[in-house]
């Protein structure tokens, strides 16, 4: 009786220790939850500070800028704020991807290829996010089937602004349904968890623009 009265004691504690664990896995949805999800009311943010890779080839743009990421936990929509400079003008569109690795040592190169969960042709990685118009400094905003929560968190991964326009896919050779045909690397940054506050300094920014379209 002793010791079954100390195990039900023992089981109230976890009970208790369980309730207060944002970071463990969750009962209901097995999804895992860091911490900074119940410091910010059940909602994870993300940043990536975008540089000019390092092994750039004179001639081409050296793009700087921030992409920005926020998710409800566990299964929300995946929104994405970005902004760049350092393209010329005018610009044609250029693509930008989620990339396997989170690894700058060798310059954007290292990122490895696109990041591919589910082995699918290009477009259908959940970090293929097209086409973005260039506008110098301006804050574009758009949704993603990425996401920051699970084992299939991009957060440790690469976020990589490319040369050229992806072509979807639709390029009819090998090349475009690895990496839509996007070219050379210009800029790179990896993802980290962050707090609220670039987020919410660049969606004031989103909202005061006068004209807001998505990618």
């Amino acid at each position: 009786m002793r010791l079954h009265g100390s195990m039900s004691i023992l089981g109230a504690a976890l009970l208790v220790l369980l309730a207060g664990c944002p970071h463990c896995v969750s009962a209901d949805t097995g999804t895992l939850a860091p911490l900074e999800v119940s410091q910010y009311n059940g909602t994870l943010y993300a940043a990536c500070k975008m540089r000019p890779s390092s092994s750039l080839p004179d001639g081409l743009p050296k793009v700087s800028g921030v992409v920005l990421f926020k998710q409800d936990y566990p299964q929300g929509e995946l929104k994405v704020l970005f902004r760049f400079n350092g393209f010329p003008k005018p610009s044609l569109s250029r693509a930008m991807h989620i990339h396997q690795y989170g690894d700058l040592s060798g310059g954007c190169g290292s990122t490895g290829g696109h990041y591919n969960p589910h082995a699918v042709n290009h477009p259908g990685h959940p970090g293929d996010f097209g086409n973005f118009d260039p506008q110098e400094g301006r804050v574009r905003m758009m949704a993603s089937e990425a996401t920051l929560f699970s084992g299939q968190s991009v957060i440790g991964r690469a976020v990589v602004v490319h040369e050229k326009t992806d072509d979807l896919g639709l390029g009819g050779d090998p090349g475009s349904l690895l990496h839509g045909n996007a070219g050379q690397r210009l800029g790179c940054c990896i993802i980290g968890i962050s707090s609220p506050t670039l987020w919410n300094i660049n969606y004031k920014k989103y909202m005061r623009q006068p004209f807001n379209s998505d990618i």
